[in-house]
């Protein structure tokens, strides 16, 4: 039973569900399981909760 977590900034929800649906399909294709076998976890964090180069998101 695969789990992907994604983790990522805040999406509308018609984009999380399209998301879930390929990486779904990806596993089901790549590894001939039934979809209900695979679980995908959104996790989001808010632009001023995380950061690269130094700098928080926000204020980039």
């Amino acid at each position: 039973m695969p789990t992907v977590t994604v983790l990522q900034a805040p999406r509308s929800v018609e984009l999380k569900r399209e998301l879930v649906k390929q990486i779904t399909d990806a596993f089901v294709d790549a590894y001939k399981i039934p979809a209900e076998t695979v679980t995908v976890w959104i996790q989001e964090a808010p632009a001023d909760s995380w950061g690269s180069a130094g700098k928080l998101t926000v204020d980039k």
